[in-house]
């Protein structure tokens, strides 16, 4: 099958192994370029686009594999498969190159065995168990935390299912409604 397509002085063809163009140049003169191209393309979504400087053209592989070279006589290479260099995925000007996988990894590691104090480390622990437990002990959280206005919070859903969980606040505080 092939795709065809003119724009003012500009003419391209794409066919599955070939792509044709031929451009008007401003001197009046035909530029014609035809490739037999290594490997085979899908011609209806390859495109091109006519600048005021150049004529780009874009033609679409049917798989990510690497090609040799852009040209070929019909032989038929053995395929690479592309896989992208990990010490190259996030390009620098630095001459220092740094894994960033790496780093997210062991900042992760560093979060996970942080020594925490006070509320921060009790607002851990809750975030542990509401996170490792099950359904019913997320409900039985949510309900007690709810209904007693930040002070109760129970992991027992059989207990809080029942009942309202009444207001509790702590000894030497008292419970104010707005």
């Amino acid at each position: 099958m092939i795709k065809n397509a003119q724009r003012d002085a500009v003419r391209v063809q794409f066919s599955e192994k070939e792509m044709n163009a031929s451009v008007r140049l401003p001197s009046g003169e035909d530029y014609n370029l035809k490739l037999v191209l290594l490997h085979s393309i899908v011609p209806e979504q390859s495109t091109f686009k006519v600048l005021s400087t150049k004529v780009e053209i874009k033609m679409k592989k049917p798989e990510a594999v690497r090609w040799e070279k852009l040209e070929g006589q019909g032989d038929s290479p053995k395929l690479k498969q592309f896989t992208p260099d990990t010490q190259h995925l996030y390009p620098s000007s630095s001459h220092y190159t740094r894994n960033w996988d790496k780093l997210v990894v062991e900042i992760k590691e560093e979060e996970k065995n942080e020594k925490l104090e006070g509320d921060a480390a009790l607002n851990k622990l809750f975030q542990q168990i509401y996170s490792d437990g099950t359904d019913e002990v997320k409900r039985a959280m949510n309900k007690s935390f709810m209904e007693s206005g930040g002070t109760v919070l129970s992991t027992n859903w059989s207990d809080v299912s029942k009942k309202k969980v009444e207001v509790n606040p702590p000894d030497d505080m008292e419970w104010k409604k707005y």
